[in-house]
């Protein structure tokens, strides 16, 4: 180790002294008046490096250049065409000569009123050659790149030129599969996946694409982090952060260890200005790998579904349900007749573990579940009432239909505790206990049951609550057939109607 200290030193020390060395390395010709003139002198060379900090600097340059070499042949430059709508209006509406455009009621008539009009938009972006069956190809890059093209152009690192098809997108992870026929194809390659789960901040990495439509670029950097949350920009993955440059057309591009081994996919930046300040973000490639067969197979990426809505918490709201200092993911809500509700889950589950993992956070336990496969049993440890209780779930697949009908999400409401903050805003004194109501989902139970936000529940089904945990506690489904709430607002307390549950 003090060996490969000593010859790091000495190559820093040779290259600063390079930088120190360039000017001494020229002749300087005095001319007429006080001005000087220097030279490039090419009978000696501009610095001298100790031969042994430049076997080290050399080597890392031909790793670089053997990476780049090998890997490039893979990376393709991704041209799209995508078709878009725009609606058209009189520009001369409320003018008053609009009857010389139409007719003398300065009326447009109806075919070029308000008119729909489609235009083609064209971009361009990257991906990556990562499977080959028989004369087929498949490229893999973001949806925002090729999700909704009408038209795709494949274009290799040689120039060679493919017409694409859209294999698959998926928007819950921002990733798409292109194929072309390579039956005239020349040299194709197609890259080594790696594991992400093994990457670590500080490893050594290049991003490859076509920035700004450069194509075939390498920008080399380090894993700036791991573990970054995608929920900024709604996607459900973690990604590897990176200060190798990424800028627009990066997109669907790998990003490669020194191995030459795809790590993860560029997709986004953090940036004021759009350009690169050193902040890029790469899907991890173990997360799209399954995607890939998914695609070929299915057309689309299967997912598995729980069934409970999930929301983050504060240390406030986790003393009031009993869990602080606890991590996890707080399960707000229940979808009735839900893989969950059968499995014996309740609004109000905080889950700490899934299958024997631990559950860090909300957007983990998203992505856990999402990979499980439908059909099979997964077993999940919840807190209910300070007490842990396993649970077995049969889980089911995940359609758009059962996740967005808010009628069967029970109850409907998030319900938050009545801190100071939120009695100065509800105008509510000390005297009333209980839980605020706030996002009433419409076409939900609480909608039916005309709850709204700003309510505060005093009692469920004439038992009191004066907290969170009381208030999940008596919301339990598996002891009640029927639900109503006591309701308090506005100085006036009602009951609500009886909600079956079925």
């Amino acid at each position: 180790m003090k060996k490969i200290t000593k010859r790091l030193l000495a190559g820093t020390a040779a290259c600063a002294f390079a930088f120190a060395a360039v000017s001494l390395s020229c002749t300087r010709v005095q001319v007429q008046g006080s001005a000087a003139t220097a030279f490039a002198d090419t009978s000696k060379p501009a610095v001298t490096i100790p031969s042994e900090s430049l076997k080290v600097i050399e080597a890392l340059q031909n790793s670089f250049r053997s990476i780049s070499s090998g890997v490039l042949p893979s990376v393709v430059e991704i041209d799209v065409t995508e078709k878009k709508e725009v609606q058209t209006m009189n520009p001369f509406e409320g003018w008053p000569f609009d009857f010389f455009f139409g007719n003398p009621n300065g009326e447009w008539e109806q075919d070029s009123r308000n008119k729909k009009r489609e235009y083609e938009q064209k971009g361009l972006g990257s991906g990556v050659i990562v499977k080959r069956t028989g004369d087929t190809v498949y490229v893999l890059t973001n949806n925002h790149v090729a999700g909704k093209a009408t038209n795709i152009t494949v274009k290799l690192n040689d120039g060679q030129e493919f017409e694409g098809k859209l294999v698959g997108a998926d928007a819950r992870q921002d990733i798409a599969l292109v194929s072309f026929d390579a039956k005239d194809a020349e040299n194709i390659i197609v890259a080594s996946l790696g594991d992400s789960d093994k990457v670590q901040t500080g490893d050594i990495c290049l991003a490859m694409g076509a920035p700004l439509g450069y194509r075939q670029s390498v920008t080399q950097g380090i894993v700036s982090a791991t573990g970054r949350s995608g929920d900024q920009i709604g996607n459900m993955n973690d990604f590897i952060q990176t200060d190798a440059a990424i800028n627009q057309g990066n997109s669907g591009g790998p990003l490669v260890n020194i191995y030459g081994e795809v790590i993860g996919i560029n997709t986004w930046i953090a940036s004021g200005s759009g350009g690169s300040v050193g902040l890029g973000f790469a899907l991890p490639i173990n997360s799209v790998k399954k995607a890939i067969d998914d695609f070929i197979s299915k057309g689309k990426i299967t997912y598995g579904w729980l069934g409970i809505s999930l929301v983050d918490v504060t240390d406030e709201y986790k003393k009031e349900l009993g869990v602080k200092g606890q991590k996890g993911a707080f399960a707000s809500q229940v979808f009735m007749n839900s893989p969950a509700a059968k499995g014996g889950m309740q609004a109000g589950d905080y889950i700490i573990q899934i299958n024997g993992k631990n559950v860090n956070s909300q957007s983990e336990l998203i992505r856990e579940v999402a990979y499980l496969p439908a059909d099979k049993k997964a077993e999940f440890v919840v807190i209910r009432g300070g007490n842990k209780i396993t649970l077995s779930v049969m889980i089911e697949e995940r359609t758009e239909t059962v996740s967005n009908d808010n009628s069967k999400l029970w109850p409907g409401f998030i319900a938050s505790p009545l801190n100071k903050k939120l009695r100065e805003s509800l105008k509510v004194d000390d005297k009333v206990k209980g839980v605020a109501v706030t996002n009433v989902l419409e076409k939900s139970p609480a909608a039916a049951l005309r709850i709204q936000n700003g309510d505060i529940i005093t009692a469920v089904n004439d038992k009191k609550v004066t907290n969170l945990k009381e208030f999940y506690e008596a919301l339990d489904l598996s002891r009640n057939k029927e639900i109503w709430f006591d309701v308090y607002n506005d100085g006036h307390t009602i009951s609500t109607g009886k909600y079956k549950l079925n």
